[in-house]
């Protein structure tokens, strides 16, 4: 069975111009990939948790910020997409501002180099950047390409 994540694309307008929040993964694996390789910010739930509050979680986990105190209509649906792998992830857009320089991930530990015995942490992400909608398009992962035109038809 594939698995589900959630996840949040925060957003502001600048200058007139909507932008949205994407992270780029951390570790050895993402180091040298750029254009397709950022996210939103995004993981996996278990049953019992809701999607808003697992997209919750994980934006602080991987961000830093905490945004428990907003209310629930803060958070509007984007729908869902399924992954390459097969992983369903939904989202929701969040208008907010974040400073990429306030980046505060959690870390992940992985056997580096492989086959080496030695373990090493990383970060989950290791970088956090606002683009405009069109610099978005060239950056995010294709499969979550369909977010960036919900949220553009949303606050369009």
């Amino acid at each position: 069975m594939a698995s589900q994540s959630a996840g949040l694309l925060m957003w502001k307008r600048e200058g007139g111009a909507l932008k949205v929040l994407l992270v780029h993964p951390g570790g050895p694996y993402w180091q040298r990939r750029d254009a397709g390789a950022w996210s939103i910010p995004k993981g996996g739930y278990a049953e019992g948790e809701t999607p808003l509050a697992a997209a919750r979680r994980e934006f602080s986990e991987e961000l830093g910020l905490n945004l428990d105190r907003l209310p629930e209509d803060a958070f509007r649906p984007l729908g869902d997409i399924r992954q390459k792998g097969g992983k369903r992830v939904t989202a929701f857009a969040l208008e907010g501002d974040f400073n990429p320089r306030d980046l505060r991930s959690n870390l992940f530990e992985i056997e580096w180099p492989p086959s080496s015995g030695r373990r090493r942490s990383y970060p989950e992400v290791d970088r956090a950047a606002w683009f405009s909608l069109a610099e978005a398009q060239e950056k995010i992962l294709a499969a979550q390409r369909p977010l960036l035109d919900a949220l553009a038809a949303l606050e369009g």
